[in-house]
């Protein structure tokens, strides 16, 4: 018997281990990059509604790249609806880029297709969003477009995975974002903060403010007081946030979130008031919508605590 309960503990422990290790292997999470296909612009004659056939074949050809999570096309014409835009409007790379932006893409692909004669040429940019640094790649012949477009996919892959640290910012931890906010406050002196945010997952429950936590961290390690009460406070920071699940490649689930966030005095006066949209993978679709809203809460704290006091 004892026998018995010895083999029994020690499986229990190899299934303990192994929880533990799962668990660190889905916390370091998948390396995949939002990416967001724009029809390419159209110049000159023969090259009709070539521009929005590349960006679908682009689609279908590089959602087969487990590097790259794309963007459904749908989830576009929604934000464009939202923000009154059309894509055809869209041609410079300005514009391009503050789409990216609120979408949560971190790369846009976009570019141009024309001919000479008989031969078609497509130049495709691979841009930032939060850096704004472009990758290119064209391709050109008298094949099919189809043709064309497969070895621009190809050669945009290539790039991506050579080149996608030149696209990305450096990685920013939050002792980074608490650092710069001392810096921007200097010696002046901090109001007391009230912080309620509140957060949903679309189509599950959530259980923890993981928004209002991120916020509260930050604020008091940039030497912010927290309190919990609402009438004690000098300023009151509310926000709302939302995530949900953007799609899935392979075992990689993407998510997006959104969160506002603004700050009132005691009269009610707006002292500071923005958004942000960002979009995260992982194993777990929670634990995607979590960091997601963290990294919005995180960018906003930011932007909004210097925005709170004056320096002396």
């Amino acid at each position: 018997m004892k026998r018995i309960i010895a083999v029994l503990c020690i499986m229990a422990g190899f299934i303990i281990i192994g929880q533990v290790n799962a668990q660190n292997n889905a916390s370091a999470g998948p390396v995949a990059y939002t990416t967001a296909i724009l029809p390419f612009n159209e110049s000159g004659e023969g090259v009709k509604n070539q521009g929005e056939q590349i960006a679908v074949m682009l689609f279908a050809k590089l959602m087969e790249n487990p590097e790259l999570f794309i963007v459904d096309r749908a989830d576009i014409d929604k934000t464009l609806k939202e923000a009154n835009l059309n894509l055809s409007g869209l041609v410079s790379q300005d514009k391009a880029i503050e789409l990216g932006k609120w979408i949560g893409a971190k790369i846009i692909i976009t570019g141009t297709v024309f001919k000479v004669k008989d031969k078609t040429f497509i130049i495709g940019k691979v841009i930032g969003t939060e850096t704004t640094a472009v990758l290119g790649k064209s391709v050109d012949g008298v094949e099919g477009i189809d043709l064309l477009t497969k070895k621009l996919a190809d050669g945009i892959s290539d790039a991506i995975k050579k080149d996608a640290k030149k696209l990305m910012p450096a990685v920013r931890t939050q002792k980074d974002i608490v650092a710069e906010i001392k810096k921007k406050l200097g010696n002046a002196k901090r109001p007391k903060l009230y912080v309620k945010i509140t957060e949903r997952h679309i189509g599950n429950q959530t259980y923890d403010p993981a928004a209002e936590t991120e916020f509260q961290k930050i604020a008091q390690e940039t030497g912010f007081e927290v309190t919990n009460n609402e009438s004690d406070a000098d300023v009151i920071v509310q926000g709302e946030g939302f995530s949900e699940f953007a799609g899935r490649h392979g075992s990689i689930i993407s998510v997006k979130a959104r969160l506002e966030i603004k700050a009132l005095d005691k009269k009610g006066v707006i002292i500071a008031v923005d958004r942000k949209t960002v979009a995260n993978v992982d194993l777990s679709e929670q634990i995607a919508g979590k960091k997601a809203l963290q990294d919005a809460s995180a960018a906003l704290a930011e932007i909004i605590l210097p925005k709170l006091t004056a320096k002396k």
